[in-house]
């Protein structure tokens, strides 16, 4: 553009800076809606957290010129708004499939959401997003069942520590225990051996058998003298 004029250079420069701030921008056509629907609109947007500008194509491409954002400049085709987003992207794109389907004048086209070009199916698929409140509740639920587990663990480890040190020094002393009997009883044991002189008694006794019957042979004959006569 020559030689523009200051307006369109502030313009140009609003919706840079407005483009830059936001969470997200979505383009929209609303060719057709009157001067209540659009307010309407923009009230339902309000409520979402969007903020709804209507802006000349023209510009709205050479702010984005140079920028992450250059790829929306396809969209820019017929008479343009833009719902410029500070917060939740899925709420404004809720806001607007909702009214889009009573008043089907009103088109999302496409948008900007970060660095990413986000077509018209991509702003349905964020409108059927839980909002970020439903989605951080299930992330904090998510996150708090395996910590009230691993606190759960945690306090079980002293108690499950104690038991196995517990077990560990019965089994010791089980195993003591066990080493410790044979031993006791070895002396028991080796008790047959100490009475071994008891058994040879009996071999010791012997010449006194053997002199009794040597004394009754040596008697016989005296006896059997008065038979002869």
């Amino acid at each position: 553009m020559d030689n523009p004029r200051a307006d369109k250079v502030a313009v140009v420069n609003e919706v840079r800076e407005r483009l830059e701030a936001a969470d997200g921008a979505l383009l929209t056509e609303y060719r057709g809606l009157t001067v209540t629907e659009l307010a309407e609109l923009r009230r339902e947007l309000a409520a979402a957290g969007g903020d709804y500008k209507v802006y000349k194509n023209t510009l709205v491409r050479l702010a984005v010129a140079g920028t992450p954002g250059a790829g929306v400049s396809d969209l820019l085709t017929g008479p343009t708004a833009i719902a410029f987003v500070q917060g939740d992207v899925s709420a404004v794109a809720k806001a607007l499939r909702d009214f889009a389907r009573t008043n089907p004048h009103l088109i999302v086209k496409g948008g900007l959401v970060g660095a990413s070009i986000m077509t018209a199916a991509d702003i349905d698929v964020l409108a059927e997003l839980p909002s970020r409140e439903a989605l951080l509740a299930q992330f904090a639920g998510a996150l708090s069942a395996p910590l009230q587990q691993l606190a759960g663990l945690i306090q079980a480890l002293p108690r499950n520590l104690a038991y196995g040190i517990s077990a560990l020094i019965d089994q010791k002393r089980a195993e003591g225990g066990a080493d410790e009997a044979p031993e006791a009883a070895a002396p028991e044991a080796e008790a047959p051996e100490a009475e071994a002189p008891a058994d040879e008694a009996p071999e010791a006794a012997a010449p006194e058998a053997e002199a009794t019957a040597s004394e009754t042979a040596e008697a016989t004959p005296a006896d059997e003298a008065p038979a002869a006569e």
